[in-house]
């Protein structure tokens, strides 16, 4: 056989394979985009066989796979599911297919690590991910605060999310806040003061609206948090001066201990009941409240904000 004749057989062969291989994909994305389940999306749920079938498309499966992420996620905490056994392989494949895909970054580290039903209570895998995104992205600051934030928030592991915080402050264009959030941490003290920072600037410095929508809920509910303490340690206070516990917070007004009557975030005035306890009169409103609820509540999850 000719050496022309044996070249184009061989080329013909690749170009066979390769449409082949695109046509698999088409399947596969087509499968994808129908409705298939998420068990049928992850039957090629190799991040590097993808690549090899995508034929240079990366970026449109990486969206696909995005868009799964999210939805995905969205019904699973809708449902207040305690399992989320898929989020961290679409969120692992999402990011291999495009590692410059900060925000499925972002959106790994709110929700794999916090324990169900709230999250997929992963927060090595996590971490992993956001190292991962670290090593793609070396300038992006906001992938060492979510580090950060998963180490204290998870695992109040104080050394490794000083050693973030930090490694985020020398990032060019660095929120000021990750050289305040590492010096604190090597104290880790002021622990309502740090989350209300942390949360603060996870609200200020993403544009994904779950991930905003979650920090809002967050800083209410540490809102209520420290307006509880203050509200009980004046109680308290107030007790100590008369002999008995106030019957109203008007009482604490006429002390002159309160300048008003307190409200809580949504404007709903606090309650305060019979035994000098303070709590709000629609815990409903803040599903991570640890505070100011009434006895054997159980708040349910947060909504998700469905995916556009």
């Amino acid at each position: 056989m000719k050496p022309s004749r044996q070249l184009t057989l061989i080329a013909s062969t690749l170009l066979l394979v390769c449409m082949s291989a695109s046509v698999l994909l088409l399947l596969q994305v087509d499968r994808m985009r129908s409705g298939a389940t998420l068990q049928e999306v992850l039957y090629i749920s190799s991040p590097q066989a993808l690549k090899r079938l995508s034929l240079g498309y990366d970026g449109l499966l990486a969206d696909i796979y995005w868009t799964r992420a999210v939805q995905y996620f969205g019904n699973k905490h809708f449902a207040g599911s305690q399992h989320y056994d898929l989020l961290a392989p679409l969120l692992e494949i999402t990011t291999a297919l495009d590692p410059h895909l900060t925000v499925a970054y972002e959106f790994g580290a709110n929700f794999l690590a916090p324990q169900p039903p709230n999250g997929a209570g992963l927060p090595q895998r996590a971490i992993e991910l956001s190292e991962f995104g670290i090593r793609n992205n070396p300038n992006e600051w906001r992938l060492y605060y979510d580090l950060g934030f998963i180490y204290y928030m998870e695992l109040k592991d104080y050394a490794h999310a000083a050693d973030a915080f930090a490694r985020g402050s020398r990032v060019p264009n660095a929120h000021p806040f990750l050289g305040v959030m590492a010096a604190q941490m090597a104290q880790h003290s002021g622990e309502l003061r740090m989350a209300q920072m942390m949360w603060a600037t996870t609200y200020q410095s993403t544009q994904d609206r779950n991930v905003r929508a979650n920090a809002a809920t967050h800083l209410r509910a540490l809102q209520v948090e420290e307006d509880v303490t203050t509200l009980e340690n004046l109680v308290v206070a107030y007790r100590a001066r008369t002999g008995h516990l106030p019957a109203s917070f008007s009482e604490l007004q006429a002390a002159g201990m309160l300048r008003e009557i307190p409200v809580d975030p949504f404007g709903h005035t606090y309650k305060l009941t019979s035994d000098g306890r303070v709590e709000v009169r629609t815990p409903d409103d803040f599903p991570f409240l640890t505070q100011g609820t009434p006895p054997g509540y159980v708040a349910p999850p947060p909504k998700f904000l469905p995916s556009d």
